[in-house]
């Protein structure tokens, strides 16, 4: 199971305390019934803040209407709650917290210093949730399916299929709920332009083993189990294909996520160039490999060309934000124009 995609299923919560809770905070903010109209000008007409509203979207799990521009949002996954910043959109309540991460990240500055954490990840507090009156609920199949039917009774629910291999497709789909299509667009295409720009530097240098002296890139990573290699369908490798650099051929697979290795398979982490994040829980497993004489046959090694970046940056976040983070890596590690 890859990395993105390794979710437990939300805690079951007593039904009894969970509707008395519930009961509670949609009486106290008028549930999800959406009895507010949009706001209008002298003309009856609705405000220039709400055009385009009400609007009917389709989503993973059906379709919702959302009446007005939404002006108060939850969202329920790490990579969603740094989409609706990205999106400038007032975010009340979000998850803080994702694996060994503490609150949210120091990135998203003031963004989140109102935002109340309605964690944890695995079984969000419905009532918090419902007290902070959202006007749009946003979370993952993969992370809620089944809290959909009681999220949808505090307020409009859309839900994305899942975070990492559709990172960007999320992006433009929140762009919709939120009615910001066209900050969507103008921030993907900015984040898609500077990685070209960054990829054809470093291409340019040349001196590798791919075509045209182009080098090669592996992501490799460590955790308490069994060590990954990062393929082109990951967070951080859809982030190296907008760059247009060349994977080693044994990492072409546009289907799998990953591939998992043992030590005697150091070999297929092999590139001219490989990047390492350790997991909590890794740290010890990377020392092991990098201990191992076959680690120290790869050409990478070899050449110095092994660069350890951040795992929470290149693994977790899931987001444009940490995709600038990645590039500002990379920029960095080739000695090449930002491109900011």
């Amino acid at each position: 199971m890859n990395t993105f995609a390794q979710r437990r299923r939300p805690g079951r919560v007593a039904a009894a305390v969970l509707t008395a809770a519930l009961a509670f905070s949609l009486a106290a903010c008028g549930g999800g019934s959406g009895d507010d109209k949009p706001a209008s000008d002298a003309s009856g007409k609705p405000a220039a803040a709400d055009a385009g509203f009400p609007r009917t979207i389709t989503h993973d799990k059906g379709t919702t209407e959302v009446k007005t521009k939404p002006k108060r949002v939850v969202a329920l996954d790490n990579s969603l709650v740094e989409a609706v910043v990205a999106l400038d959109a007032p975010l009340v309540g979000g998850i803080s917290s994702y694996r060994d991460q503490k609150g949210f990240p120091a990135y998203l500055g003031d963004a989140v210093k109102e935002t109340k954490d309605v964690g944890p990840l695995d079984s969000p507090n419905l009532e918090a949730i419902a007290a902070l009156k959202p006007d749009l609920i946003v979370s993952a199949t993969v992370r809620h399916a089944d809290l959909y039917d009681q999220l949808s009774k505090i307020a409009p629910t859309v839900f994305v299929k899942t975070t990492g291999p559709i990172w960007k497709e999320n992006v433009t789909f929140l762009g919709q709920a939120l009615g910001q299509e066209e900050k969507a667009k103008a921030k993907l295409t900015a984040y898609e332009t500077r990685a070209k720009k960054i990829g054809d530097a470093i291409n340019a240098q040349g001196g590798g083993s791919g075509d045209g002296g182009k080098p090669t890139v592996s992501v490799t990573r460590f955790v308490d189990g069994p060590t990954r290699i990062y393929l082109p369908k990951s967070f951080s490798g859809i982030i190296l294909t907008d760059m247009g650099l060349l994977r080693p051929e044994n990492q072409r697979d546009t289907v799998k996520f990953n591939i998992e290795i043992s030590e005697e398979q150091i070999q297929q982490v092999d590139a001219d160039h490989i990047f390492l994040t350790a997991f909590s829980g890794g740290e010890e497993r990377k020392k092991k490999f990098m201990a191992n004489p076959l680690w120290q046959r790869l050409n990478a090694v070899q050449k110095g060309n092994v660069h350890e970046v951040d795992d929470a940056t290149w693994m977790t976040s899931v987001s444009l934000q940490g995709a600038d983070m990645v590039l500002d890596d990379m920029a960095k590690i080739f000695k090449v124009e930002p491109a900011k």
